[in-house]
């Protein structure tokens, strides 16, 4: 269904993906509510946490899965477990600061940890085709 590059995901990366997409996500929210000095306070949406889920099926085919059971269970079931903390916490306010003091790291970490991985497989890339016999000696 997906094809991937590199290398493939593990489950807990997995896991972790839509609690990082929801903070990240309400970090960039509360900073421009700090900025605008809009609201002291965000709101979580089960709209959010659906976008999370919808990054989190999207990726469930680059998992290397360690059984044929936990990929059924956890690739379909984990989802759905996501989507139901998100409709359980709609409309939850939380502190804007908070927020901001949660997110921005976690942005951070994943722009930090797609520079690495980008900067790993274009010298990958660039060692495999110098050594196929095109590039440059």
């Amino acid at each position: 269904m997906f094809c991937a590059t590199g290398r493939p995901l593990g489950v807990a990366t997995w896991m972790a993906m839509p609690f990082l997409f929801v903070s990240a996500v309400l970090g960039l929210t509360g900073v421009a509510g700090l900025v605008s000095g809009a609201t002291p306070d965000v709101g979580l949406s089960v709209a959010l946490f659906g976008a999370a889920v919808a990054v989190l099926v999207a990726g469930g085919g680059l998992v290397a899965w360690r059984s044929r059971r936990q990929r059924l269970v956890l690739r379909w079931g984990y989802p759905a477990a996501v989507l139901a903390v998100g409709i359980g916490v709609d409309g939850v306010r939380v502190p804007v600061v908070a927020v901001v003091a949660v997110g921005v790291p976690v942005l951070l970490l994943l722009v930090g940890r797609y520079v690495v991985e980008r900067r790993r497989t274009a010298a990958a890339a660039d060692e495999s085709f110098a050594s196929s016999g095109y590039g440059c000696r």
